[in-house]
């Protein structure tokens, strides 16, 4: 049986707020069907240095097009309570280290609720003076 798969794109930071940081992730998931099929739900967990420092769940967040490739938003939120215990990791090398796991749980008209799982490890480079000149 086809089955719909997922990668991570890239997660980069979207916004800095006075409540924490909201990270962006940027996730594809191909459709082998000819027909949409709706999303029920995505769920995350978002860590760095082997620290949880997001867990979520994001409520029908659309459909994926038959046929098609589909490029899905997910914002992370992260407050600034946790963020604080990331400055080893940023001192470190001056990037945030992450690993993303991230379920999608779609509804395929036969099966029923399936979840694809997959995970994600890689870098958040900050930027440098050099960057902004």
């Amino acid at each position: 049986m086809r089955k719909p798969e997922a990668s991570i794109k890239g997660v980069n930071i979207n916004h800095v707020r006075r409540d924490g940081v909201e990270y962006g992730a940027k996730v594809a998931v191909s459709n082998p069907y000819s027909q949409s099929i709706p999303i029920c739900e995505i769920s995350f967990v978002f860590k760095s240095d082997g620290r949880e420092i997001a867990r979520g769940t994001i409520p029908d967040p659309g459909s994926l097009k038959g046929n098609d490739t589909t490029m899905l938003d997910v914002p992370l939120k992260v407050p600034h309570s946790v963020l604080v215990s990331l400055v080893k990791d940023i001192c470190r090398d001056w990037d945030i280290d992450y690993e993303l796991d991230l379920g999608l749980i779609i509804d395929l008209p036969v099966f029923g609720n399936i979840t694809i799982p997959f995970n994600q490890k890689g870098e958040i480079k900050l930027p440098t003076l050099k960057d902004f000149f």
